[in-house]
């Protein structure tokens, strides 16, 4: 599999953990005294979920980047 797939695989199953990180926390704030690492619980999916998704959106990008730099190339530099 190669690194692009990897990724969006990462973000779908990054996306289903937060999502339970979330219900976890909600569920947690109807107690009286909810502990610090639950409240804390859905920011380390949500950090991966914004990395993921920023390597996501820059690709299209980035090849336009690389097909542009390919094409200025002189062909004597090969």
């Amino acid at each position: 599999m190669n690194l692009n797939k990897w990724i969006r695989q990462a973000h779908r199953w990054l996306s289903i953990a937060f999502t339970l990180a979330v219900i976890i926390n909600i569920a947690a704030m109807g107690q009286e005294e909810p502990d610090l690492w639950i409240g804390l619980l859905a920011l380390l999916p949500l950090a991966l979920l914004l990395l993921t998704g920023l390597y996501m959106f820059v690709l299209p990008y980035a090849g336009r980047w690389r097909r542009r730099a390919g094409a200025n190339a002189s062909p004597d530099a090969q």
